[in-house]
């Protein structure tokens, strides 16, 4: 199962493709969005993503019930209209945002929430889309980004497995096989127990697609945990200053602790190896610290092999401990030096 965009190819036996999200930590400030860009590039990330829609886009400013936030969430009180109205970035900064992006060696693309915004992205030349999760049902939409033929990536956070299915058959049917599905869970902060990670391989088993983890805890252990039980891509919300306390900062992390989360992935990624199980050239150098078959007494050619001239200890250059009891009762075929490990010419 693999994939591209651009010239970076991902999925199972390539690295994981680790993407920063800007989503609305750039406070209305483009300083601010360049600065989270050169700083998710200087921790070694491989992209960055931007959201790419108005608050008209998203909804309709209504302040009824349906419309205002009330479900324990940390943007209860606010209605949906006026967190998009805050949250959103401006479309005239993200042609120069992809530049700067692009210059500094990262990929660049963004999540497409209605066709106008496919049709602005499109315009940029963006290599890849990303479907939110909460977008993840608007088939028309991702029929028509699938129209495009151009890499997808669908977080899964609220979808059943059956609105998962929908999606997937949705892209192929439109002659677009380039997707990746991202673990998610939508809930912001995630805590540790709603995450279900081992789910990532379900979906591979299931849709035979790259997968990936979203990852909205307010940590990185949830992220480098991911790796190892098989993502292919992780994506991470990530904020220049947290004290900016901006709409996503809870569940966003520093540059630090961006970079530690890319270093431990990459470090995770050199553990994997094979499926065999090997001895590696370390390994065997330390054969020495294992156990096996030593005199522990003089003993003369013709003497038999008895617990008490004979012992299992370290270290491990004499013979396996499995063969002790065959070993008791032979005869010597030479006198041994206490301390010599046993090999089978010393035996009768």
């Amino acid at each position: 199962m693999m994939f591209e965009i651009g010239e970076r190819k991902i999925g199972d036996g390539e690295k994981v493709f680790i993407v920063a999200e800007l989503s609305s930590n750039h406070n209305n400030d483009f300083d601010i969005a360049v600065k989270t860009i050169e700083a998710v590039a200087d921790c070694g990330a491989d992209a960055v993503k931007l959201q790419t829609y108005t608050p008209d886009s998203m909804t309709i400013n209504c302040d009824n019930e349906y419309f205002r936030i009330n479900k324990g969430t940390i943007w209860d009180g606010k209605t949906l209209y006026g967190l998009y109205e805050e949250a959103y970035m401006p479309w005239e900064w993200q042609p120069e945002l992809k530049e700067i992006a692009e210059d500094l060696g990262l990929v660049f693309f963004s999540s497409a929430f209605d066709r106008t915004s496919v049709d602005f992205l499109e315009k940029m030349d963006v290599p890849a889309y990303k479907i939110a999760s909460f977008e993840i049902t608007d088939l028309p939409l991702i029929k028509y980004i699938a129209s495009k033929k151009k890499p997808m990536i669908l977080s899964t956070g609220i979808a059943s497995l059956c609105d998962i299915e929908t999606a997937v058959n949705v892209c192929r049917r439109g002659g677009n096989e380039q997707l990746a599905l991202l673990k998610c869970t939508s809930s912001y902060p995630s805590l540790p127990e709603e995450m279900n990670l081992k789910a990532i391989d379900n979906l591979k088993n299931t849709f035979k697609t790259v997968v990936g983890f979203s990852d909205h805890s307010t940590g990185i252990t949830m992220a480098i945990a991911s790796v190892a039980l098989g993502a292919n891509i992780i994506e991470k919300h990530v904020t220049l200053d947290k004290k900016l306390d901006g709409t996503d900062s809870i569940f966003s992390v520093e540059p630090e602790t961006f970079k530690k989360l890319v270093k431990s992935v990459r470090e995770v990624e050199k553990s994997f190896g094979v499926s065999e199980v090997i001895v590696t050239d370390t390994m065997k150098q330390n054969s020495m610290f294992g156990r096996s078959i030593f005199a522990v007494k003089d003993i003369k050619m013709g003497d038999r092999f008895s617990k008490e001239n004979i012992r299992i200890i370290r270290p491990g250059n004499g013979l396996k401990p499995k063969y002790i009891k065959n070993i008791i009762g032979m005869v010597a075929s030479k006198d041994i030096k206490k301390g010599t490990p046993l090999d089978w010419n010393m035996l009768g």
